[in-house]
């Protein structure tokens, strides 16, 4: 028994002087980080890019690279909306246009054309979606 005992103490003192020995290396190498003068320069970039990039959320939504996807989603959603309204389906052509809605860049534009090409029970139903589409996606913009 004395031996298990004096070898896990033993186990106990390295495992310490490692714990010790890694703790002295991170500070030692978090000082020298910190006084570069290099490291505050990238870490102030750093954070003006976040802040610049957080204060224009629209920019990341309408890259030009993905705009020609949005562009055919857009249509897309459009035509099954009509279709759907001509066969009579005005609950899943309004889910189609509010999903056109949601993906447009002028949402104010495109309400003013609903308003008029659209029957009014079948507009008064977009309208009546719009809270639940920025319920769902809270980055789609008020119209």
């Amino acid at each position: 028994m004395p031996c298990v005992r004096s070898f896990l103490g033993l186990l106990a003192a390295l495992a310490a002087c490692g714990a010790v020995a890694f703790l002295g290396y991170c500070v030692y190498f978090d000082r020298k980080r910190r006084e570069d003068p290099a490291f505050k320069r990238r870490l102030r970039d750093k954070r003006r890019a976040r802040q610049q990039k957080a204060e224009r959320p629209c920019a990341q939504l309408w890259d030009p690279a993905k705009n020609e996807k949005l562009q055919e989603l857009f249509l897309q959603e459009v035509q099954m909306g009509e279709l759907w309204l001509s066969r009579g389906e005005h609950r899943m052509g309004v889910e189609h246009l509010s999903n056109a809605l949601l993906v447009c860049g002028q949402p104010q534009e495109l309400l003013k054309v609903f308003k008029h090409t659209l029957p009014p029970n079948v507009f008064e139903m977009l309208l009546h979606k719009i809270p639940l589409i920025c319920q769902w996606f809270p980055f789609a913009k008020q119209s």
